[in-house]
């Protein structure tokens, strides 16, 4: 049988939705952390690939350099 929608039919319901969107809000909270998180690895991640490269290029041209001061 359908419950009688009353007053207290409608505010039990919009109790229930703003308890799922306080839930929401929070997953979201969560969701976002977890993706800057995972930004900021991808950010270093990439300055010390960046910086990997340009150490090896050093050490090319420093190679390069001995090989050709050699008689």
């Amino acid at each position: 049988m359908a419950e009688a929608i009353d007053l207290a039919f409608l505010a039990r319901q919009s109790e229930r939705m703003m308890t799922d969107l306080a839930s929401l809000r929070d997953d979201m909270a969560v969701l976002t952390a977890i993706v800057m998180r995972l930004d900021g690895s991808m950010v270093t991640l990439l300055q010390e690939v960046r910086v990997v490269h340009q150490q090896m290029a050093r050490m090319n041209d420093r190679v390069r350099k001995l090989e050709g001061a050699e008689p």
